[in-house]
């Protein structure tokens, strides 16, 4: 199969085709434009996939703009996280990175133009008033007593604006479109308001800044964009991207096409929630890795690959759908089934003393790093005493029970079988040492005898396993769709971040940061970019080895 064959179709390309078929435009330029008042997450990763993927293949440009107009929202640290994670996720901006507020003397000059025309004016309706004017969805609203203003005193009052001479909130800019129009966008929208705000990027060079909708089209048209690709709440603001560019002295006019966004189950996409869970402590910041957050993806051990994947997997249309998480789940377990070395962890330790082995002997037994044997082998010490997982051990069990029971064999992973004796209890009952026996013959083998062991177990070596914090993160909600709920802070998932004091083999103290491994029989894990260190071992759960929600669910 060729490459072009092997692009993913959807509407989108196949507009593209017609427009390069027609000869509408020669080439393809696209842009990926997100506001930098918060982290991106899987639904932006959605869109970046999107633009700078038809870039590629286009063998065109993507720009990565900072649409940056609202500066009492914005932060230089989401621009840098954002840059962070476009890069992470494999992809690459044409030239520089462009700012919305590199065109701030353009879009002033483009209001004056619009004022000139007759097609802007200053109003003074305060915010409640202006509400009223606006109307409703079904009831048209009404001119501003201010619409009817000369062009000369309204260009003489929006020069006062940006000399600072108003307050804030006393006056705006607006568009004089149709205040009877059915689609609100159109009624007379405000272009520019009042904000004595300092800027990440101009400093304290404004104190008028433009709305994202006259800013939004403008810049498109300045970088050449050729498709402006962007989410299906903006379909009717297509009428007023359109307005403006076509009531503007501007050479280039690109045209808006709008898909459906990605909505996701157990969790949200709008990042005024995800940033009321971080300002509330509902979570430990926009890198928490029960955020749907790329950065908290990233730290929870999900690869870009998977990400990846599974934005071509959910496809691009115009229909509004609910994707469900075992989807997400299912693309990062795929890909670190194939990639993610081995290694064994005890989460809920008890101990194993085998009695008949030498106290003083330790043997280093050679382990798979992956099934597939490509990875080669690691050393996992063994000695008499090891820490097994407490579920994995029952004083007596049915035959459905696979592991260590009183009387009864299990093979220790990639080691003996053993056999178990009797066990101690603590005051409240609790097994706390399980003693037994080991064939010292049945080291990679079955005895001779027939005897067959009843199940398989993971292990470490008591005295040289390294004491680690794991932490068990699941979904961060415990509905499907948390959004519809009138306070989604209600339906937080009281166990989506569990903590265990385990151990781990020793080889794992010198794991680096989000490199994935599948703790054997456990899940897939991940050194924690944050807190972890060699002196202090934290492991964060990705994923576990199935969807277990899917009982729940049921």
């Amino acid at each position: 199969m060729s490459e072009a064959e092997n692009r993913p179709s959807n509407f989108i390309r196949h507009i593209i085709d017609e427009d390069l078929k027609s000869g509408k435009h020669d080439s393809v330029h696209t842009r990926f434009p997100p506001e930098p008042n918060g982290y991106l997450h899987i639904g932006h990763a959605k869109s970046i996939c999107l633009n700078f993927g038809i870039a590629q293949d286009y063998q065109g440009a993507c720009n990565l703009r900072f649409d940056d107009t609202n500066p009492e929202k914005e932060d230089i640290d989401y621009v840098n996280s954002i840059q962070q994670d476009v890069k992470w996720l494999g992809f690459e901006w044409d030239g520089e990175v462009c700012y919305s507020s590199n065109y701030f003397d353009q879009l002033y000059a483009y209001a004056e133009e619009l004022i000139q025309k007759g097609l802007a004016f200053v109003c003074f309706l305060n915010a409640d008033e202006a509400r009223e004017y606006r109307g409703t969805l079904s009831k048209p609203g009404k001119n501003s007593p201010y619409r009817d203003t000369s062009i000369e005193e309204n260009l003489a009052l929006f020069r006062k604006m940006r000399a600072g001479e108003f307050k804030e909130g006393e006056c705006s800019l607006r568009a004089k479109i149709d205040m009877s129009s059915s689609f609100m966008c159109m009624r007379d929208p405000v272009i520019y308001r009042v904000r004595f705000a300092h800027h990440h990027q101009t400093g304290d060079k404004w104190c008028i800044y433009p709305m994202y909708d006259f800013t939004h089209c403008i810049s498109d048209a300045i970088e050449g964009i050729t498709h402006s690709l962007c989410t299906l709440e903006f379909q009717d603001n297509r009428r007023l991207y359109d307005w403006v560019l076509e009531n503007i002295t501007i050479e280039t006019v690109p045209h808006q096409y709008e898909f459906s966004r990605l909505n996701l189950e157990y969790t949200v996409m709008s990042k005024r929630k995800l940033n009321t869970l971080v300002v509330d402590g509902h979570v430990n910041g926009w890198n928490d890795p029960r955020m749907l957050t790329i950065a908290g993806l990233r730290r929870r051990g999900y690869t870009a690959g998977s990400i990846v994947e599974f934005c071509k997997r959910i496809g691009v249309t115009k229909m509004e759908n609910m994707v469900e998480m075992p989807m997400l789940e299912a693309c990062i377990r795929e890909d670190l089934n194939a990639n993610a070395p081995r290694a064994m962890a005890v989460l809920d330790p008890i101990k194993v003393v085998i009695e008949n082995y030498p106290e003083d002997k330790l043997e280093q037994l050679s382990a798979p790093l992956h099934p597939s044997e490509d990875m080669g082998e690691r050393e996992v010490p063994f000695s008499r005493e090891l820490y097994i997982e407490a579920e994995d051990f029952r004083e007596e069990a049915n035959k459905k029970f696979k592991r260590l029971v009183i009387g009864k064999e299990v093979r220790l992973r990639n080691a003996y079988m053993i056999k178990a004796e009797r066990c101690d209890k603590d005051e409240n009952g609790n097994v706390t040492t399980v003693y037994c026996s080991y064939d010292e013959t049945t080291l990679g083998k079955n005895p001779e005898d027939g005897r067959k062991p009843k199940g398989v177990i993971h292990w470490v070596s008591a005295e040289h396993a390294k004491p680690a914090e794991i932490r068990l993160y699941d979904r961060l909600f415990s509905v499907a769709n948390p959004a519809a709920e009138e306070d989604f802070t209600a339906v937080l998932n009281p166990d989506s971040l569990v903590v265990k004091r385990g151990f781990v083999e020793p080889s794992l103290v010198s794991a680096k940061a989000e490199q994935a491994y599948q703790f054997e029989r456990q899940g897939y894990f991940c050194a924690d970019s944050v807190d972890s260190s060699p002196e202090a071992l934290v492991f964060n759960r990705t994923v576990g080895l199935r969807d277990t929600w899917a009982k729940i669910g049921g």
